[in-house]
């Protein structure tokens, strides 16, 4: 791929298998209406980036690397269930407030590149899990999930399909180094 090709990009924090190998069911079992996240696909955004050239990828992945190599890795514990105009999404505490922490440095330093512009609301850690056009307005009970504790971040391609988005990570990073 050329520099001057364009990739839709974010950052997000990876889920250990097990959260992922608990919440697969609970979708299944609870979230009846739109479309299913896939497994391959769950993760905590960090920054969503949006058409970016792919000359700047390896840019962005330095500044995830910068902001994650000094990172602990977050506590985050299940909130609650909420709806957008069209995601279904968990919402968590951030413990100790260290992915709170991560984002801001994440977005400071991508903002320093003049690739992100951050939201006026503050940063919330959530789970995208479902997808819709009409908001069916669920109350489901929430999953089983411990203390969710990722290890890894990551850069991600987003490649739009009929079936749905397409996420595939091509830089990953340990938090703490």
């Amino acid at each position: 791929m050329d520099g001057s090709e364009h990739l839709r990009l974010f950052c997000g924090l990876l889920l250990p298998d097990e959260v992922i190998d608990r919440l697969v069911p609970w979708q299944r079992r609870e979230l009846r209406s739109g479309r299913i996240v896939p497994p391959e696909n769950l993760h905590i955004t960090l920054a969503f980036l949006g058409s970016q050239a792919a000359g700047d990828l390896a840019a962005i992945a330095r500044a995830l690397q910068d902001a994650a190599g000094s990172a602990e890795p977050p506590h985050l514990h299940l909130r609650g269930y909420r709806e957008t105009r069209s995601v279904g999404m968990l919402t968590f505490d951030d413990e100790g407030g260290r992915a709170t922490a991560l984002a801001g440095r994440l977005h400071e330093a991508l903002e320093g590149l003049g690739v992100y512009r951050r939201e006026n609301r503050p940063w919330l850690a959530h789970l995208a899990v479902l997808r819709f056009r009409e908001r069916p307005r669920l109350k489901p009970s929430l999953p089983e999930l411990g203390t969710l504790v990722p290890s890894d971040a990551a850069v991600f391609i987003s490649r739009l399909r009929p079936s749905g988005a397409v996420y595939e990570a091509v830089e990953v990073v340990a938090l703490g180094g």
